[in-house]
C-alpha cells in the first residue's frame, strides 16, 4: 500500500492532476485524496480547481458531474463500472412524461442522477442544500427527481406541493432499518442518533439530527456528545474519526456499504493515473443543459 501511495502522489503530479474522493470511498481512497467531501462540496471544488486532470473517486454521476462543470479538464473515474441505483430509477423518458403531466411544476434533480436527466432539470439539488433549493423557486409545484425518501423529507420542510418520484438509494432504504438503530441505540444509549435524509420516515423518526455527510461532520464537530449512531454509508466513520478522535461513532450495521462507492481501490487509481482510463465525457448537448441546472444550484445561498 505505501509502495501504491507513492506512484500515485507522484503520478498526479507529473499528470497535474487532482484527486477528489466521496467520503463513502474507501479509508486509504479517502486518505490520499487531495479533497474528500460529500457531492455538493465535491461540485464545488471542481468548479474552481486548479489542475489539468481530475481523478474522481465517486460514482458514475460525480465525475459526470465534475465534467459538466470542467469541460476544459479531462475527467477520469477509476472504475468505469462504479454507478449508482437510485440513478439509474429515472430515465428521460419517464422524465418528460412526469413534465406533460405536470407542467406548471419546476424540475428538482437530486445530484445523484445522469447528467441526461439533469439536462430536462430547471435545477439540481444535494441532500446538503435540498430545502433551500426547493424553497428558492417560485413554482408551487415540485417534480422532486429520483429519490422518494429525500424527496419526502423536503416535503416536510415546505408549502409546495412535492410530486415525488418512485427511486431510492437502496442503502438508505434495505440497510438503515429502525430495528438496528434500536438495537446500537440501547447499547450505546447516551450516543446521539444521525441519520440521513436518503433513509425512511420511520428512520428518521428516531433522529436526533437529521442530514447530509457534510452537515453531520458540522453537527459532531460542534456537538458536546462523545458518542453517535451514524445512519449513512459506513464509509463516513473514516472522515468522522479523523476529525474527531476524541469521539466514538457506531454504525448501525456492518453492511451498510455501497457496493460501488467501494469499487475503486488504490490500484485502480494509480492505473487511472498511469494510462488515462476511464475518461468521462459528456455530449455537448447534454452538458450544457446540465450546468445550467448545476449553475443555478450553485447559485442559491445555504
Amino acid at each position: 500500500m505505501e509502495r501504491l501511495t507513492e506512484d500515485i502522489r507522484r503520478l498526479s503530479q507529473e499528470r497535474k492532476a487532482v484527486i477528489l474522493a466521496h467520503v463513502y470511498q474507501r479509508d486509504e481512497v479517502q486518505a490520499i485524496a487531495h479533497y474528500t467531501g460529500d457531492s455538493l462540496a465535491l461540485s464545488r471544488i471542481a468548479v474552481d480547481i486548479d489542475a489539468d486532470v481530475i481523478v474522481l473517486c465517486g460514482v458514475w454521476f460525480m465525475a459526470e458531474t465534475a465534467e459538466i462543470l470542467n469541460p476544459d479538464k479531462i475527467v477520469l473515474l477509476p472504475e468505469r463500472d462504479a454507478g449508482c441505483p437510485l440513478a439509474d430509477m429515472a430515465t428521460v423518458t419517464a422524465l418528460r412524461a412526469k413534465k406533460e403531466a405536470y407542467p406548471e411544476a419546476a424540475v428538482v434533480s437530486y445530484v445523484n442522477s445522469s447528467a441526461a436527466i439533469k439536462a430536462e432539470s430547471d435545477i439540481c439539488c444535494t441532500s446538503s442544500n435540498a430545502v433551500n433549493i426547493v424553497n428558492s423557486l417560485t413554482e408551487e409545484q415540485v417534480i422532486f427527481v429520483p429519490d422518494r425518501n429525500l424527496g419526502r423529507y423536503v416535503a416536510g420542510k415546505t408549502n409546495k406541493q412535492i410530486i415525488l418520484w418512485p427511486g431510492f438509494c437502496p442503502v438508505h432504504n434495505y440497510k438503515i432499518t429502525a430495528e438496528n438503530l434500536r438495537r446500537v441505540k440501547a447499547a450505546h444509549p447516551d450516543a446521539r442518533v444521525m441519520i440521513h435524509p436518503e433513509c425512511t420516515p420511520e428512520v428518521i423518526a428516531l433522529a436526533d439530527f437529521v442530514g447530509s455527510t457534510a452537515q453531520m461532520l458540522e453537527y459532531t464537530a460542534n456537538s458536546s456528545a462523545n458518542e453517535y449512531v451514524v445512519g449513512t454509508e459506513r464509509g463516513l466513520l473514516y472522515e468522522l474519526t479523523q476529525e474527531n478522535p476524541d469521539k466514538t461513532f457506531y454504525s448501525p450495521s456492518e453492511d451498510i456499504i455501497c457496493e460501488d462507492m467501494k469499487k475503486i481501490t488504490l490500484a485502480k487509481v494509480a492505473r487511472a493515473l498511469q494510462t488515462m482510463r476511464y475518461e468521462v465525457q459528456v455530449p455537448e448537448d447534454i452538458r450544457v443543459k446540465a450546468k445550467r441546472a448545476l449553475d443555478r444550484m450553485l447559485e442559491v445561498k445555504e
